[in-house]
């Protein structure tokens, strides 16, 4: 007998599928996605690299990477809003609602499209910093806590994505939210130390929840003890997530009730 985790599964599966579709017939949202961070990674590694220290003695695109990562998510979440916010506003939402299908299939079918989608653009990004220089010795499950942490990131950012993309009253509305995420790598420890911070910026930087995060993905690509750092990267994923998930699915609720 086919129970009802079977069947959101199954409608889940069936929309993730539609939605990854849409963005293989047009590809140029990950190439989008992944030509800022590209492009300031070029910037920062080539033009002003050379003018930063950041006192590790390790490369400045090994120490600029985990940074960049998080900044093509960041990126990249807005087109989740971006489709969210369409495909309410045309209709299709009440299409759906009208079928026998799993009402939080509708949601998690974006939000694992966006999964699917920035990943696939950090690859491009990390495959970009191989070619300027990137090297690592991480251990398999170096890299393994790396990828979880990135999707962790994602999943909670994505989360977000969707509260906006259910509150947008206009397209530019859905995905403006996602500038001050990207752009809050900038004050964090993603391309220069904290140390090298005037105080109140640096304490700012110190206790935002990019730096842990930042830090901790450059321990474990350094071979390093992460320390607290992980710790705490993860107490503020996990609480943006639970938070984000909640108002997301109270949104939605209001919205299709």
């Amino acid at each position: 007998m086919t129970g009802p985790t079977s069947y959101v599964l199954a409608d889940t599966g069936a929309l993730t599928g539609r939605s990854l579709r849409h963005i293989l017939r047009s590809p140029d949202t990950i190439i989008t996605t992944a030509v800022t961070p590209i492009a300031l990674m070029l910037l920062f590694v080539y033009v002003l690299g050379g003018a930063i220290t950041t006192g590790t003695g390790d490369s400045y695109v090994n120490y600029l990477l985990p940074g960049i990562l998080l900044i093509t998510i960041a990126s990249g979440i807005a087109y989740t809003a971006y489709r969210l916010f369409l495909d309410m506003q045309g209709g299709i939402v009440e299409r759906f609602q009208s079928m026998p299908i799993a009402r939080s299939s509708v949601l998690w079918a974006h939000v694992l499209t966006s999964l699917v989608a920035n990943l696939v653009s950090v690859a491009v990004v990390v495959g970009v910093a191989v070619a300027m220089g990137f090297r690592t010795g991480a251990s398999l499950g170096a890299w393994l806590a790396v990828a979880g942490i990135l999707v962790l990131f994602t999943l909670a950012l994505t989360w977000l994505a969707v509260i906006a993309g259910l509150s947008a009253t206009t397209v530019d509305g859905a995905s403006a939210f996602s500038y001050p995420l990207i752009f809050l790598p900038f004050i964090s420890s993603a391309f220069v130390p904290t140390t090298s911070m005037p105080g109140p910026v640096a304490w700012f930087a110190e206790h935002q929840p990019v730096t842990s995060v930042v830090n901790t993905i450059r321990a474990l690509f350094a071979e390093q003890p992460v320390g607290g750092e992980i710790w705490v990267a993860l107490a503020w994923l996990a609480g943006i997530l639970v938070v984000a998930y909640v108002l997301a699915v109270a949104a939605y609720r209001r919205k299709i009730s």
